[in-house]
């Protein structure tokens, strides 16, 4: 029979090791670490970026791709808060994506703010992640040289929404086709992604 401070232990052993996945999922990705990055995510898993929505094995293919042209992003993770429900759990993980990159010949960081929100599930006692969507909440783009100058297109910039405009905007310039209803800190589509999270921690079909 368990025990109070057993019951307690054990979901504190299932909240750490959903979080050393979602930890461990940033540093794979960034080290060009594919093994390691597959390791972190059901085989069945879908992510959704502002750059990507789709498997994970063809969001590793495009990373891949990413990489060897000698992409330079990096992400920096903050705490996680981990609902946990038997074999399903929501985290939510504050999260920093960093961008360096050329704007007409002038090297640029672009820093994004927001959260991961993933849906991770316990299969053959093995917790991975089985959806990924990400929560853009704010960022800004400057020079590396704070001595240049740097001209954006308003009109552009302008199409994007405010959570992620300046990453989009690069992305955009460097040739990706951006997700334009991407959840942001408040609004009907963050509400959305919460609805559905709950709905699926409570035992309803993954939806995306």
């Amino acid at each position: 029979m368990m025990t109070k401070n057993s019951d307690a232990a054990e979901a504190l052993l299932q909240r750490l090791a959903i979080t050393e996945v979602v930890q461990s999922w940033a540093l794979y990705r960034d080290t060009g670490d594919w093994d390691g990055l597959r390791s972190t995510m059901h085989a069945d898993a879908t992510m959704t970026a502002t750059w990507f929505d789709g498997p994970v094995e063809a969001f590793i293919e495009a990373a891949q791709a990413s990489w060897r042209k000698g992409s330079r992003s990096q992400h920096f993770l903050g705490g996680s808060i981990v609902q946990v429900n038997a074999t399903r759990a929501i985290a939510q993980t504050r999260m920093a994506i960093q961008v360096r990159a050329a704007l007409d010949d002038i090297e640029v960081d672009v820093h994004c703010s927001g959260r991961f929100y993933d849906r991770v599930e316990q299969r053959n006692g093995v917790w991975r992640i089985a959806r990924r969507k990400l929560v853009y909440e704010k960022d800004s783009l400057l020079p590396v040289d704070p001595q240049q100058r740097i001209q954006l297109d308003p009109t552009l910039l302008a199409r994007f929404p405010d959570g992620y405009r300046h990453l989009a905007y690069i992305q955009t310039r460097i040739g990706y086709q951006v997700k334009m209803d991407m959840p942001q800190l408040k609004g009907p589509i963050v509400e959305e992604l919460y609805r559905r999270g709950a709905d699926w921690l409570a035992g309803k079909p993954l939806q995306r």
